[in-house]
């Protein structure tokens, strides 16, 4: 047992020494030029990564600014089941996410893609409807990057292969990013 957890950690701990400092600043950088102009923040994710993407929501929004002055706006589309549903069956599963920045994203507007792959269907969607519409885009992936990284202004990647070590560093990554603030 004392063998596993020694590599599950360490596996963990060396990836957490290798976040990029520049890209984990124009992560900062974007959130702090949207809360400046009053811009709106979407999280989308799949999978555990929704779950990321939601807790964050809850995290950030709660916590990353004094509550005696005006907070982000920040939101999940990923937490409304009904909508995604509904999106997926009537329209196309890949839309689940655009369709719904169609309805909200203004130029400006910031949304940050979780995922393990970084090849999602929906979230490739979401991020080039973002660009195409005048908004920033934050990637976070596994397995070395995938399509969500390309044109995304700051990317946070890891090379692990492990869903569920992936998922635990971009929950590390966004905890820092609430604790920065």
């Amino acid at each position: 047992m004392k063998d596993f957890l020694d590599s599950y950690r360490g596996e963990l701990i060396e990836e957490i020494s290798k976040i990029d400092p520049v890209q984990f600043s124009k992560f900062i950088d974007l959130l702090v030029e949207a809360y400046r102009n009053d811009r709106q923040v979407f999280v989308v994710g799949n999978g555990g990564s929704a779950g990321t993407a939601n807790h964050f929501v809850c995290d950030f929004g709660k916590n990353a600014v004094p509550w005696d002055r005006r907070r982000f706006r920040i939101h999940s589309l990923c937490d409304n089941v009904e909508v995604i549903t509904a999106l997926g069956n009537d329209i196309a599963f890949d839309q689940i996410f655009s369709f719904q920045l169609g309805n909200q994203m203004r130029p400006g507007d910031v949304l940050i893609a979780i995922s393990a792959s970084g090849n999602s269907p929906d979230l490739v969607e979401a991020c080039s409807f973002a660009r195409s519409h005048g908004g920033h885009v934050v990637a976070m992936s596994g397995f070395g990057g995938g399509k969500i990284c390309d044109g995304a202004e700051a990317v946070l990647k890891t090379d692990i292969h492990s869903y569920e070590r992936i998922e635990d560093l971009h929950l590390m990554i966004l905890h820092m990013v609430v604790c920065w603030f």
